[in-house]
């Protein structure tokens, strides 16, 4: 349910269509626009296509996602994953204006997660005048089609999630005062001792905290989990030593931290698109024709 009272006002009001191709390819934008909210503006709704990034130019507002309610306050960025039960309104004494926008793209999905918007989707502290300029070239855009305008409009998005991105790795997302130097001890032992079993219930003791809250900091702060992180930083080691070695795939394997060769060459190939064979072969003719 959608709720628009007669105080709330339109100021820009936008749609779009792109083509099949376009949505392949790029982040879309389907909606946006500005609004001065009433005191009763409020949007309630099952499930809707898209992710809306809206932008809180001023006043307040408030988001009730998964069961939880969120403030919501002028700066403040909310990432709506509309695909879920979702409600959002004004705050009755100080309705909010806001700048919105509604994207469509697979990525969404997967960045919405990395960046723990599913439990916290209202980003703090974001630059206040680079977000406005975003959103005013995605308006700017959408009312002046341009043969490179989807192109335009994906990179303006993308700089939104940017500007998230640098607020969601400045929010202290807990009490810990020592906490950035806990994790950089954590990142330190693990570049050191990558090429050895590793545990996350180790690691988050050594950070001094639970796994749970370790796995969910590491993740914002380095947008993997501490598991993923260390896949591709051991496969960034075996690609320096198939080059740098004569090592069987093998040995290069069990020194980057792999006991089995056959995950080691599964998780090599998805992470490069390469066997390391082939990598090796493929970057050591590049290297001796340059």
């Amino acid at each position: 349910m959608a709720v628009t009272p007669p105080s709330t006002r339109f100021l820009i009001s936008l749609f779009g269509t792109p083509a099949e191709l376009l949505r392949d390819v790029f982040l879309t934008v389907v909606r946006s626009g500005r609004l001065v909210a009433g005191p009763d503006h409020r949007i309630e709704r099952d499930y809707y296509p898209g992710h809306e990034l809206t932008f809180c130019r001023s006043g307040r507002g408030w988001a009730r996602l998964r069961g939880k309610l969120h403030a919501v306050k002028a700066g403040d960025l909310l990432w709506v994953n509309c695909h879920h039960p979702h409600g959002y309104g004004a705050d009755r004494d100080d309705p909010w204006v806001l700048d919105w926008i509604r994207v469509e793209g697979t990525p969404m999905e997967r960045t919405w997660k990395m960046l723990a918007a599913e439990s916290q989707p209202v980003f703090s502290g974001i630059d206040m005048p680079r977000a406005s300029s975003e959103c005013e070239a995605i308006f700017d855009l959408m009312q002046n089609e341009q043969p490179a305008g989807a192109a335009w409009i994906h990179a303006h998005v993308a700089n939104l999630i940017a500007l998230a991105c640098d607020s969601r790795q400045s929010h202290p997302l807990a009490p810990h005062h020592d906490l950035p130097q806990a994790l950089e001890r954590v990142l330190q032992h693990m570049r050191l001792y990558y090429h050895k079993p590793l545990r996350v219930a180790e690691l988050a003791d050594m950070a001094g905290m639970s796994p749970s809250h370790f796995n969910r900091v590491y993740r914002i702060a380095l947008g993997a989990s501490p598991i993923d992180w260390l896949r591709h930083y051991r496969i960034s080691q075996a690609k320096r030593r198939l080059l740098e070695s004569t090592d069987p795939i093998k040995e290069v394997a069990r020194q980057v931290g792999y006991a089995d060769q056959f995950y080691f060459s599964k998780d090599f190939k998805k992470f490069t698109s390469l066997t390391p064979t082939a990598f090796r072969e493929t970057e050591s003719s590049a290297e001796n024709t340059a």
